[in-house]
């Protein structure tokens, strides 16, 4: 059934997670929300839970990791391919993992659907491995981008120096820098 934007809030993760991809775009059928499942790779968990993709998130979603709420939340924002998708921090509260995991499933729907993808990360070697420009920010002004050769070449050890440098060195992305 249709339902306000604002309504999602309080919807998200407390209905069955047929109903919640299909938040995604709410014109899906039941069919067309499996196979989105299925290529997003999400089906092999959801396939384990007692009801499978009938079963009900519940509690928020407590019932599933952290991970497979990522995963969910990026399939339902591609379920109708973006022109922009923004993923702030999508894996910070992820153990290592999962992160790579959520990582190569968010590369997998960015590549195959053409998306163009912004990721704010604080994870150093996601921010050279992913996607075809690095932008370091400070204080809202970009004070370094990379792409190109420069950036393929570039190693983690010298993108951190150049954080040093502008006074970005904290532990937050120091201890991402693996």
């Amino acid at each position: 059934s249709e339902m306000c934007i604002r309504d999602r809030d309080q919807y998200l993760f407390n209905t069955s997670l047929l109903e919640n991809i299909r938040l995604g775009r709410l014109t899906a059928t039941d069919e067309e929300v499996i196979e989105a499942a299925k290529k997003a790779q999400c089906m092999e968990f959801i396939e384990k839970l007692p009801q499978g993709i009938h079963s009900m998130a519940g509690d928020a979603g407590k019932m599933l990791s952290g991970g497979q709420r990522q995963a969910l939340t990026l399939l339902m924002a591609t379920m109708v391919p973006p022109q922009l998708l923004l993923l702030d921090e999508h894996t910070a509260a992820l153990d290592p993992a999962t992160a790579e995991k959520v990582l190569e499933l968010t590369k997998k729907i960015v590549d195959e659907n053409g998306i163009t993808c912004l990721m704010i990360t604080h994870n150093v070697q996601s921010a050279l491995n992913l996607g075809n420009r690095t932008i370091m920010m400070k204080d809202g002004q970009i004070v370094m981008e990379l792409s190109g050769q420069r950036r393929a070449t570039i190693t983690t050890e010298e993108l951190l120096r150049a954080f040093q440098q502008q006074g970005l060195d904290n532990d937050r992305i120091l201890f991402s820098a693996e």
